[in-house]
């Protein structure tokens, strides 16, 4: 029995060497706080008993308030800090000392404190059991992620588009555009002229009218991310004789064969015919407000117009540059890489996020993404972030169920 008891620690002690091995390499590898050198806060890794002890004082004293004893958090944007990595929490005391954070009342909590306080307070809070995580309301969570997924949430706005356009935005209809192939920046400013009465069309001013800002730019999302075809509609006209004409009228904007560049100019290429004549026309007469393109049909007679009608019809379009945002699940598997399977983080220097208050984590989130909270690390992942993925990766990590980490010191040889 003694022997195995020896085998069973030493197994133990080595599970944990790597640990340790991986904790001192990330302390080397980041920023000294206030000039510190940080494998200083090592100390509140492997604290003792009587540390963790002296720390509950402090804490008593100065962090029970806002904190509670227990670390579990009632306020509003309030951190759950009970089993929270204490190497972190030293560090981040460290930050508002030295005034890196706007947050009043933690500068007040931790000013005075001398770094024996800041590093047995974390080894006390680091030692408690996490708050346990939020319960899955499966409506909310199915609300976030449709939310989370402005694609699918494109697709169901656009499904009362079917009728006119086409189930994916290829029109079948003579005289109803093609909404494939566009990018969403036209899409969107179009869709908006529609809405303002810039562009004049009774059925889709009061269509644009009942969509919101976050329902158009993921309507025309959706429609930039389907597979490019031509308008299934005939087209009239001389294409050859088109070619020509947009050769000498159109392609220094709409680009070689009617696929351009710009985000803001659309595509012609497989445009349906009449709607193109229609539009035309409607730039002529003023009927549609754009300088550029009203001086550029002036000089076009209407058999010069349907003949660029004919050869844009007959152009292939080509995929747009809009490429689909990551899922929550992708944003998970992303930030996992560093705070741990499931926001479960093993290092001591990096945060867990499992069981922390949604208000919270997506308050921190937004101060990454505005610069408030400085980290090249993690401004350069939130930078690219929705409101609603802040939304659905702090109701994500809310659920996850938080984990203790115990760390054991592994003796010099």
């Amino acid at each position: 029995m003694k022997r195995l008891r020896e085998r069973m620690i030493r197994a133990a002690l080595l599970l944990c060497l790597g640990v340790l091995t991986a904790a001192a390499a990330s302390a080397q590898s980041r920023p000294a706080a206030a000039g510190k050198d940080p494998a200083t806060d090592m100390r509140a890794v492997l604290a003792s008993p009587s540390d963790i002890g002296e720390g509950r004082k402090v804490a008593q004293a100065s962090c029970a308030n806002c904190h509670g004893m227990d670390g579990h958090s009632t306020g509003k944007n309030v951190p759950h800090i009970a089993g929270q990595r204490p190497g972190y929490l030293y560090a981040e005391m460290r930050v508002y000392q030295a005034g890196g954070r706007p947050d009043k009342s933690m500068v007040d909590a931790v000013k005075f404190m001398n770094d024996d306080a800041l590093w047995k307070v974390a080894a006390y809070y680091g030692s408690l059991e996490p708050a346990p995580p939020v319960a899955v309301d499966p409506k909310a969570a199915a609300k976030a992620a449709a939310r989370a997924d402005p694609v699918k949430a494109g697709k169901a706005v656009a499904d009362s588009c079917g009728g006119c356009h086409g189930e994916t935005g290829v029109s079948s209809m003579a005289g109803m555009p093609n909404l494939v192939a566009l990018d969403p920046k036209h899409f969107y400013d179009a869709t908006v002229a529609y809405k303002n009465g810039q562009r004049k069309h009774d059925m889709m001013k009061q269509i644009a009218a009942g969509m919101s800002d976050a329902d158009l730019k993921n309507v025309a999302l959706f429609y930039a991310l389907q597979k490019p075809e031509k308008a299934k509609t005939p087209a009239a006209g001389d294409a050859t004789a088109g070619e020509r004409a947009a050769a000498a009228s159109c392609a220094g904007c709409h680009g070689d064969r009617g696929v351009t560049s710009s985000a803001t100019v659309p595509n012609l290429a497989g445009q349906d015919a009449e709607y193109f004549i229609e539009a035309m026309r409607a730039y002529k007469s003023g009927a549609r407000s754009d300088e550029t393109m009203k001086n550029a049909v002036a000089k076009l007679d209407e058999a010069t117009i349907k003949n660029l009608a004919a050869y844009y019809a007959k152009q292939q379009p080509l995929p747009t540059k809009a490429r689909a945002p990551l899922s929550t699940a992708e944003w998970v598997q992303r930030c996992d890489r560093c705070h741990g399977v499931n926001g479960n983080s093993t290092d001591p220097h990096m945060p867990a996020i499992a069981g922390q208050r949604a208000d919270y984590h997506e308050k921190v989130l937004h101060a990454y993404r505005t610069g408030e909270r400085k980290s090249s690390a993690m401004s350069a992942m939130s930078g690219t972030l929705t409101e609603a993925d802040v939304e659905a990766l702090a109701a994500y990590y809310a659920r996850q169920k938080p984990r203790s980490v115990i760390y054991v010191p592994v003796p010099a040889k």
